[in-house]
């Protein structure tokens, strides 16, 4: 998936992640929301109110800045419009942002337990992952908390929620995404089989990302 050079492309984009992780189990129903922009653009398009993943047409997104307000489209957007923009506001090397519901990464987390990276995908496109304390959707708490991880990390977990994967483009925010969840799936293989050691060789972890 190639980086999108039209607001049209990055919503057809966009609609074909929401297919996607809909059809890989990541998100159901109506959960869920995604939002992408044009590098060095003020503006950003993000999935309105109520909108099922898997049946996204161009009517189903809103345009909003990042002040907030409205500029098209459609006319609620997603409820968690603040986790978008306030996750654009302090990253402006982000252009897509990927708010999914993946079933191992919100238990193991829920459980206690840190989502270990183990495969050389899961360590080069995760690298690590944040963690925000519950807060309701759609509140501010959540939106800054999502924000204050992101200086830090591109895949953040909201606890007893989702997950917030972040990229320079949509393509890259999904991959990580799907690292994301892949890593707790085998994270949570490890802890019933009683393993609570192995990941991925740290000498090479910092290798790889000091290349």
């Amino acid at each position: 998936m190639k980086a999108a050079t039209t607001v049209e492309d990055l919503v057809e984009q966009l609609a074909e992640v929401g297919r996607l992780a809909v059809e890989r189990g990541l998100v159901l129903a109506s959960g869920g929301n995604l939002s992408g922009r044009l590098p060095g653009s003020p503006e950003y398009v993000v999935t309105g109110a109520g909108t099922w993943l898997d049946r996204l047409t161009p009517n189903d997104f809103t345009t909003m800045n990042l002040a907030g307000e409205i500029l098209g489209g459609a006319e609620r957007p997603s409820s968690e419009w603040k986790l978008h923009q306030r996750t654009y506001q302090v990253r402006p090397d982000v252009n897509a942002v990927i708010h999914l519901h993946p079933q191992h990464a919100v238990l193991v987390d829920a459980m206690g337990h840190r989502i270990r990276l183990i495969t050389l995908d899961h360590a080069y496109y995760v690298k690590s992952v944040g963690t925000v304390p519950y807060f309701p959707n759609g509140s501010d708490e959540l939106a800054d908390g999502a924000a204050k991880q992101a200086l830090e990390h591109n895949c953040v977990i909201l606890s007893h929620h989702g997950c917030s994967a972040l990229g320079e483009d949509v393509g890259m925010a999904f991959r990580r995404a799907m690292n994301l969840e892949e890593a707790a799936v085998a994270t949570y293989r490890c802890i019933v089989a009683g393993d609570t050691t192995t990941s991925f060789p740290a000498e090479s972890f910092a290798a790889l990302h000091h290349a």
